[in-house]
């Protein structure tokens, strides 16, 4: 059976498309307390792990992480976690961790806000990006990318609500051809 560990800070939308999909999930590893993908990971039957950083730097911290995460796990999911990941991490798990981003990268990453830039900025293409994680924050290999058009009638709420229906799509389809999962 295939291992999947989801991390995410927040929300859970990413991880609850990733189960409605079909897709078996093992654990949700959180660094928020109140995190909504804790009650999302509960509703699915996944048991989930708080790891809070306290006053280690970024390796100490992500080493807690990693004592938190079933060695034998196949892929680590970053479904909206807003943490830079320490290089040690990204390398003991390197070409066994994802991230998905809410642009067509290179452009507006790094940032926390990168549809809000993207539209600020006035572009007609918007898209997501799921890629393979690496020390340097969203410039690993590319695995998958798909454009949004921004249309006249548009407005940052509606572009932003079709790219996480098109992230919810993307993430767990890339996540299956990844895991040669039927």
């Amino acid at each position: 059976m295939i291992k999947i560990v989801v991390m995410s800070s927040g929300e859970g939308s990413n991880f609850s498309a990733i189960v409605k999909s079909g897709i078996k999930v093992s654990r949700v590893i959180t660094n928020n307390p109140n995190a909504n993908v804790i009650k999302r990971a509960k509703k699915e039957g996944v048991g989930s792990l708080l790891v809070e950083r306290k006053n280690e730097n970024r390796e100490e911290y992500d080493k807690k992480i990693d004592y938190g995460i079933y060695h034998d796990i196949d892929l680590i999911v970053l479904a909206g976690w807003m943490r830079i990941l320490s290089p040690w991490f990204c390398e003991k798990w390197a070409d066994k961790i994802i991230n998905i981003h809410p642009s067509l990268l290179p452009a507006f990453g790094g940032g926390c806000h990168a549809i809000r830039d993207a539209w600020e900025y006035g572009c007609k293409t918007f898209g997501v990006t799921v890629h393979w994680v690496i020390p340097e924050v969203d410039t690993g290999q590319i695995i998958t990318q798909r454009a949004i058009h921004r249309f006249d009638d548009d407005t940052l709420e509606k572009i932003t609500k079709r790219i996480h229906n098109v992230e919810h799509y993307v993430y767990p389809e890339t996540i299956k051809k990844l895991m040669k999962i039927k």
